[in-house]
């Protein structure tokens, strides 16, 4: 069966504030009965998280509502590529021309491939490895040919997203869109991406 989770993330948020805003994020879900304040084992790859609240109900579809989450919530602050855990992304959106390319794991159309066959996949790989590394890359579009922050990139099928600062729910019921958006208003007006997977 595996385990699922739901991640919330600030595109826009830096080293610097990550740590403030998910004090303002986590503050509020605990007032709200979200989660709870206390941190124990409950999320996985990391050795604290916050556990479900009395009141987690209200963040999630209501025919959800009743499968109780058996696992909690993991906070990032630093920088994270967060990812789906099992497929990569089909496509991605060149943030200066808004042109689509599809990518390995999707149908391929040669009208968004600079050359019919060529994969611009490892393109991306490389770059998020030296995002992961040093918190700058940029790619270069495959369509226009001109270079943009790998952050800027939009991910098909919430499977990726670059960020310092992450609320990742495992084994919950899916969030309501009104939830995230909560959430989301916490953030100073910062962007935001959702990524789901399973591992």
């Amino acid at each position: 069966m595996g385990d699922h989770f739901q991640t919330i993330v600030d595109l826009d948020a830096g080293a610097a504030d990550a740590e403030r805003l998910a004090g303002r994020v986590v503050d509020w879900l605990v007032t709200e009965g979200i989660v709870l304040a206390e941190r124990t084992d409950c999320v996985l790859g990391r050795p604290l998280g916050h556990p479900p609240g009395p009141r987690w109900a209200s963040a999630v579809a209501d025919l959800d509502a009743d499968e109780e989450p058996w696992d909690g919530l993991a906070v990032h602050t630093g920088r994270t590529v967060f990812d789906s855990g099992q497929d990569s992304p089909e496509a991605v959106t060149c943030p200066l021309c808004a042109t689509t390319t599809v990518l390995e794991s999707g149908p391929y159309d040669d009208d968004l491939l600079p050359e019919p066959g060529e994969d611009p996949w490892p393109r991306f790989a490389t770059a998020l490895t030296t995002w992961q590394t040093t918190g700058d890359a940029t790619v270069d579009c495959p369509v226009c040919t001109r270079p943009a922050p790998l952050p800027d990139w939009t991910w098909t099928d919430d499977r990726l997203a670059l960020g310092h600062l992450g609320f990742e729910f495992w084994n919950w019921p899916e969030l309501t869109d009104d939830f995230r958006t909560r959430l989301s208003g916490l953030l100073a007006g910062h962007r935001t991406a959702y990524v789901w997977g399973k591992i």
